[in-house]
C-alpha cells in the first residue's frame, strides 16, 4: 500500500495564505469593512482621521457587482450613522446620519428639524454658522418633504457644513453599504498624534 506523499511546506503556506485571503474578502464583502473619515461633515460625532468599522451584515449585504441585497437583521432607522455610496458619484463613500425613512415627512425651519410634525431632539447636531440662510438655499430651511418608500433622508451632524440630502435628495437603499459601529483608530493630523480617547468609541 502506497503512503501519501507529504505536502511541501511551501504548498502549506500558499494554501493557508489563500484561505486567509478568501476569508478576508468574504468578511469585507458581506460582514465588515473599514472606513476612514475624510471630512468635517459629521463633527463632533466623527472627526477627520477617525477610522471606523462598518457593519454590512445588519442591513443585509449586497452581492458584489450586483444590485441584489441579501436579507439583513433590520432596516435602517432614524438616528443610524450610515456609510453609503455618494449618489452623484458612486465611486466615493459618504457617511451621514439617517434623519427620516420612507413614508416619513421631514421639515427644517431655521435649522430646527421635525419629522412627522415632531421636533427632533438632536444632541449630536452642531451649528458653526450663527447666520440663517434664506429658504431657497435649503441649508437652514427645507420641506416639508415626504421621503419615498425604500429611501432615506441623510444629514451630517455638522449641519452648516454638510453636503447631504438637503442638496442631492433622498438616498436609495441600493447605495447603502452599512451601519457605522465603532472607531478603532483616530489620528490627529494637526498634532501628528493619536487621539487615544476616541479609540473603541461606539458610534451613536
Amino acid at each position: 500500500m502506497r503512503s501519501k506523499k507529504p505536502r511541501s511546506t511551501l504548498r502549506e503556506y500558499v494554501e493557508a495564505a489563500l484561505w486567509a485571503l478568501g476569508l478576508t474578502l468574504f468578511l469585507r464583502a458581506f460582514v465588515i469593512q473599514a472606513f476612514k473619515i475624510p471630512s468635517e461633515s459629521m463633527r463632533d460625532t466623527l472627526l477627520i482621521g477617525d477610522f471606523l468599522f462598518v457593519n454590512k451584515f445588519e442591513y443585509g449585504p449586497k452581492i458584489p457587482f450586483t444590485h441584489i441585497r441579501l436579507p439583513g437583521l433590520r432596516a435602517p432607522r432614524r438616528g443610524d450613522v450610515i456609510v453609503f455610496q455618494f449618489p452623484q458619484d458612486p465611486s466615493k463613500d459618504f457617511v451621514k446620519r439617517c434623519i427620516a425613512t420612507g413614508g416619513q415627512t421631514l421639515q427644517v425651519v431655521d435649522k430646527e428639524v421635525a419629522v412627522d410634525g415632531e421636533k427632533l431632539n438632536e444632541p449630536y447636531a452642531i451649528h458653526t454658522d450663527p447666520s440663517t440662510r434664506p429658504a431657497f438655499d435649503f441649508r437652514d430651511s427645507y420641506g416639508p418633504y415626504t421621503v419615498p418608500a425604500g429611501e432615506l433622508f441623510m444629514m451630517g451632524d455638522n449641519r452648516d457644513n454638510s453636503n447631504d440630502s438637503r442638496f442631492w435628495g433622498p438616498l436609495k437603499m441600493d447605495l447603502v453599504k452599512g451601519h457605522a459601529m465603532f472607531i478603532y483608530w483616530s489620528w490627529d493630523g494637526a498634532k501628528s498624534w493619536p487621539r487615544w480617547s476616541r479609540l473603541f468609541q461606539v458610534i451613536h
